[in-house]
C-alpha cells in the first residue's frame, strides 16, 4: 500500500509523501465517519417515521380528514415495508462490517 505513496519511485517514504499518505488516511477515516452517520441518521428517521405514521392517520381522521386518512392507511403497508428494508439493511451491513473487522 505504501508503494502507492512513493511517487518519485525511489523505495522511500520521503516527508512529503508521508504528509499525503496521512491526509489520505484522515480523510478516509472521515468518509467513514459521515458514511455511519448518514446511515444511522436515515435508519433514525425510517423508524421514527414507521412509528409516527399510525398517529398521522388517528390525527386525520379526528381532523374530520377522513378522505386522508383512507389515502394514508392505504399507503401504510408500502411504508412500512419500505422503512423496515432501510433498517434492516443498515443492521445487516453494520453486521457483516462487524464481521469482517
Amino acid at each position: 500500500m505504501q508503494e502507492d505513496y512513493d511517487f518519485n519511485k525511489n523505495r522511500v517514504i520521503d516527508d512529503f509523501e508521508q504528509e499525503i499518505l496521512l491526509e489520505d488516511r484522515r480523510r478516509k477515516m472521515e468518509d467513514g465517519d459521515a458514511k455511519r452517520d448518514a446511515q444511522r441518521n436515515m435508519t433514525w428517521f425510517a423508524l421514527s417515521g414507521m412509528i409516527l405514521y399510525p398517529f398521522l392517520i388517528l390525527i386525520s381522521s379526528a381532523l374530520g380528514l377522513d378522505n386522508a386518512a383512507e389515502l394514508l392507511s392505504d399507503t401504510a403497508s408500502v411504508y412500512v415495508i419500505a422503512a423496515s428494508g432501510v433498517a434492516a439493511a443498515y443492521f445487516g451491513f453494520n453486521a457483516l462490517e462487524s464481521k469482517n473487522d
